[in-house]
């Protein structure tokens, strides 16, 4: 079974995602042969040597994961992109473009965190391009953690205030750029995060039918998707335990 996740947004304030999180690993550690987490796992993430206590905690869990054989595929999204290599080598992720295409049963799936779709989104493309420019991140990185810390406070609090005055149809993807990386990249069925709105969309992609599939969010409930090594997908949801 391989089983897909994303949009945790892992912090020291919600222990309650964290305790989902730990719960959920325990009954896919002997179930899923595979496990894809496709960004936003962690609501920020300055750097791989930061190494808070939920840091050290979660990545102990992962490679407990991994050192039983199993499989872990990370894909940056728009809270951790700066997760790198020390990441996957302290779990035994490997680490994923965006976007990928994954051999998932014998078919080519399109892997994407999902803010790239969300081109009517200008300012936050924008702003994407520009933070991820290694003209930015190279300096930012050498910068001591503190200093890092206040800067990606002050990122995410002008982030907020821009989103408050967006309408929710700006910051979902656009319709035409589902097609268009379907086309591109080969593939008739999607899988991403970014947008909290989890669905299976049924589509038309140049006259095949094709599936976009749109993970949820882990504030209220755990999200994945299951595909099991024969049979077809299925989005599901858990209670948090205690609920």
């Amino acid at each position: 079974m391989i089983v897909f996740i994303s949009d945790l947004h892992l912090e020291e304030s919600r222990p309650d995602i964290t305790g989902a999180f730990l719960y959920f690993m325990d009954t896919i550690q002997e179930k899923a042969h595979t496990l894809y987490i496709l960004g936003d796992f962690f609501e920020a993430w300055i750097g791989d040597d930061e190494d808070t206590a939920l840091q050290l905690q979660i990545k102990a869990r992962l490679k407990r994961y991994t050192a039983q054989g199993n499989h872990l595929f990370f894909m940056h999204g728009n809270r951790d992109f700066l997760i790198g290599e020390l990441f996957c080598q302290q779990t035994g992720a490997t680490l994923l473009p965006d976007p990928s295409i994954a051999n998932i049963n014998g078919h080519p799936v399109l892997l994407m965190h999902g803010d790239s779709l969300c081109t009517n989104d200008t300012s936050y493309i924008k702003f994407r391009n520009t933070i991820r420019n290694p003209a930015f991140l190279e300096p930012f990185l050498k910068r001591p953690i503190a200093e890092r810390k206040v800067t990606a406070q002050q990122l995410r609090a002008m982030s907020q205030a821009n989103n408050q005055e967006k309408s929710s149809e700006i910051m979902d993807v656009t319709p035409e750029e589902v097609p268009l990386n379907m086309e591109k990249y080969h593939s008739h069925t999607l899988i991403h995060g970014h947008t909290h709105r989890p669905k299976v969309h049924d589509l038309d992609v140049a006259g095949v039918p094709s599936k976009r599939i749109v993970l949820g969010d882990w504030d209220k409930e755990i999200w994945f998707l299951e595909i099991p090594d024969i049979g077809e997908p299925a989005l599901k949801t858990l209670p948090f335990p205690g609920q």
